[in-house]
């Protein structure tokens, strides 16, 4: 084949899909070995026809379920209109986003976004720019507090501020400028803020550490401690958010009120990259033209879509199934009787099995009997299928975990 050629599309079996995948895809990840090619709701279904339970709803991005119908014809009526104007103009979606965030949320502004990751830089951005210029701090002397055990995307700056060493190893050296306390410590937090602390980011609920939820009263604790010490409080909502909790956000879980939240996976039903920063026009009021931007951000297609997935899950309510159906979930693996099981955990349909073995072989084995999850950090086990599951599938799903578990 020339370098003008094409290769033309053929039937494949997965043994030859995976094999082109490692030959020329970089290994940057250690997915399942089963390859999908459809999905519909709570389901997917692989090369060969075979069916699987999703479990994992792609990290919280399909909250809605796969091709839910509505997003769908959301993204096709627009794709037909407009897909990208850029933000050298206008489009007539992104205010209605702006509008709809504003009346899910009640926070004042938006700054729209691609990625997860992109957002959090954003984030880091604006507290920066904030603390400069509202705050007072020196220049080039702002510093923004962490939580260990973090993860909050992949780029330089974000693997720098992470406590992972496998994210770190190799990328250096990194940007300056942030200090780590330890996640669920009010003492530590409150040793670690200083005069020039301009914010503190945390994941109300760790998701890739493994689902990993703070001690009671912590985040009210740290949100009057940002209060006393005039610092901003960032929280990463992107795969805790938009209902995979039991609320619309993790953080309404202790009643408070950060000043910034970022969102993205589900903000768009897991159809196009969407994801945004939220918070009030004194902070996202520091931003002037110039001082930030993304060709993609905001653009027509993904306002249209983002605004289908938040009807969604206001329409069906999905806010509230998820708190349903995670404690009943919650409380039926809590029962399991098995001496592969450290600790069953969660909130909401996101429920972490900690294991006293490695995770990857029960992954295998559930994939086998069909229902598909994923490891994280070697041995926990999330458990976060699509809200709008179905009360049957769920229990079917269950019950193939109580099975491997039980072998």
């Amino acid at each position: 084949m020339t370098t003008t050629e094409v290769a033309k599309d053929q039937e494949y079996s997965a043994t030859e899909l995976i094999a082109l995948e490692e030959q020329y895809g970089a290994h940057n990840y250690h997915p399942l070995d089963v390859v999908i090619e459809r999905a519909s709701g709570a389901w997917v279904y692989d090369v060969a026809g075979n069916r699987y339970l999703d479990f994992l709803a792609a990290y919280s991005a399909v909250n809605q379920g796969h091709c839910h119908p509505a997003i769908l014809q959301a993204l096709v009526e627009q794709a037909h209109k407009v897909t990208l104007t850029s933000r050298a103009f206008r489009n007539d979606q992104l205010p209605l986003l702006y509008r709809d965030l504003h009346e899910l949320t009640g926070f004042e502004m938006a700054l729209p976004m691609n990625s997860g990751a992109e957002a959090v830089e954003t984030a880091l951005k604006a507290a920066r720019k904030w603390g400069e210029t509202v705050k007072g701090i020196p220049a080039d002397q702002t510093e923004i507090v962490v939580a260990s055990g973090n993860f909050h995307g992949r780029t330089i700056a974000i693997v720098g501020l992470s406590s992972d060493p496998q994210y770190r190893s190799g990328f250096g050296p990194f940007p300056a400028g942030f200090r780590e306390a330890a996640f669920g410590d009010i003492d530590d937090l409150r040793r670690k803020i200083t005069a020039n602390t301009a914010a503190f980011l945390v994941e109300p609920i760790q998701g890739e550490a493994g689902i990993v939820i703070p001690p009671a009263g912590y985040l009210a604790a740290a949100a009057a401690l940002c209060r006393e010490h005039n610092v901003l409080l960032i929280t990463d909502e992107i795969q805790s958010g938009l209902g995979r909790t039991g609320k619309l956000f993790a953080f309404e879980h202790e009643g408070i009120r950060p000043d910034m939240v970022i969102v993205g996976k589900a903000l768009s039903g897991g159809f196009y990259p969407v994801s945004a920063v939220l918070s009030s026009r004194e902070i996202l009021g520091v931003f002037h033209p110039g001082d930030h931007g993304s060709t993609f951000g905001g653009n027509p297609l993904a306002c249209a879509v983002a605004r289908a997935a938040l009807r969604v899950l206001v329409d069906e309510d999905l806010v509230k199934r998820s708190a349903q159906l995670g404690a009943y979930a919650l409380e039926r693996l809590q029962q399991i009787q098995s001496a592969k099981v450290r600790e069953i955990r969660g909130k909401g349909l996101w429920i972490a099995m900690e294991l006293k073995e490695p995770a990857r072989p029960i992954c295998e084995a559930l994939q086998q009997r069909g229902v598909l999850c994923k490891e994280t950090h070697a041995t926990v086990i999330r458990i976060a299928p699509p809200l709008m599951i179905g009360r049957e599938d769920l229990d079917w799903g269950l019950e193939q975990i109580e099975a491997v578990l039980a072998g």
